[in-house]
């Protein structure tokens, strides 16, 4: 089996670049992309605040409630058995801590998708209220119209 040659190999690079890079850009200018890149940018700065909220607020107080622990310097220590002078310790607290960052974050996205979807249900309601509305006055004036032209055609049936 022979080795391509560098020509070959330069050939199929300026062949497949322009498609790879046009795909690309078609792939960055569609617009969930972009609204995705907003959610992580936004999203890095809310967990920036519920790490403030958990461990400002929230900790303390559940820090109350089990005797004043400090649960981020919760942690166990591992005995070493290969002679290092540095303990591994497995940190409990700091587990905890984002286990419930994670908690509050999941509960506030569900509250914020919530509030959504009853606002698009209300939303839905209202358009299908005025869609029946006009239907209801369409019909409504079918119904005069078929009436008129009865009057009508009976009247010409008399003469």
């Amino acid at each position: 089996m022979s080795k391509p040659s560098l020509d070959k190999i330069n050939k199929t690079i300026k062949t497949k670049a322009p498609e790879v890079a046009k795909e690309f850009k078609e792939f960055i200018n569609r617009g969930s992309v972009m609204d995705l890149a907003i959610g992580v940018i936004i999203g890095g700065a809310f967990s920036s605040i519920v790490t403030s909220l958990v461990d400002n607020i929230i900790m303390p107080i559940v820090s109350i409630f089990i005797g004043g622990i400090d649960f981020s310097h919760l942690y166990i220590t591992v005995p070493s058995f290969l002679g290092s002078k540095t303990p591994a310790t497995i940190n409990i607290g700091l587990f905890l801590q984002s286990v419930v960052d994670f908690i509050i974050v999941a509960f506030v996205i569900f509250l914020i998708v919530r509030a959504l979807n009853k606002l698009r249900e209300k939303t839905t309601a209202e358009e299908k209220k005025k869609e029946q509305a006009k239907e209801d006055a369409k019909e409504k004036q079918e119904d005069e119209n078929t009436k008129l032209l009865r009057e009508i055609r009976d009247e010409l049936k008399k003469k």
